[in-house]
């Protein structure tokens, strides 16, 4: 795979940097954001299949499958989450990272649709979401699976048990994350640099 670009607003429906496991073997690649089931009939469903509540994932004929046997890692160094504000017609961008800017990686589900025999098919992932913590709560009422490196195998071996997958989709621990107010600029798909990082003027350094 070539060098990738730094990105900084990936939108729904871009491709996005995946680790899944395949054959028994790990591997990186580029699968679209928005799941795409193997049954789907048009592809346009994952538009609207882009996340994945963890907690009813394994429910979902749209998830089950890949809940048991494709689950993947998203590496990521910052997400983002839109908060209500009452008053406001727009809801308020936040920043969210790890503590010290460190890179992590979030839980995901990938699938392989493919219309028909002689068709180039198509590799989709969605991101698992789950409770927030006490840092999120104010912000939003879900945030995304955030899978711990030491744990990295584990989620990706389909053999894990359920009940060790479903310990792997709590929330991450609020005082390792800062999370902070940024300017509406996000909520344009083409600003994709660094300064839609930047507080807005009401934020402040990240708290």
């Amino acid at each position: 795979m070539p060098p990738l670009a730094p990105r900084y607003n990936i939108a729904p429906g871009s491709d996005v940097l995946v680790v899944r496991e395949r054959k028994g073997e790990r591997r990186a690649d580029l699968l679209r954001w928005g799941l795409v089931p193997h049954w789907a009939m048009d592809p346009s469903i994952g538009h609207r299949l882009v996340n994945a509540r963890a907690e009813s994932a394994r429910d979902k004929p749209a998830f089950r499958a890949a809940m048991l046997a494709r689950r993947c890692l998203i590496p990521a160094d910052v997400f983002y989450e839109w908060q209500a504000v009452q008053g406001r017609r727009r809801k308020q961008p936040f920043a969210v990272r790890i503590e010290n800017g460190l890179a992590f990686t979030l839980g995901g589900l990938w699938e392989y649709w493919r219309p028909d025999p002689a068709s180039e098919g198509l590799a989709t992932c969605t991101i698992l979401t789950t409770e927030p913590n006490e840092l999120l709560r104010p912000i939003h009422d879900r945030m995304p699976v955030i899978i711990p490196p030491d744990r990295y195998i584990e989620w990706l071996d389909p053999r894990t048990p359920e009940p060790a997958v479903n310990g792997l989709c709590r929330p991450y621990a609020s005082e390792l994350m800062q999370a902070w107010p940024i300017t509406l600029r996000v909520n344009d798909p083409a600003a994709d640099d660094e300064s839609v990082l930047v507080p807005d003027a009401a934020g402040g350094a990240p708290a």
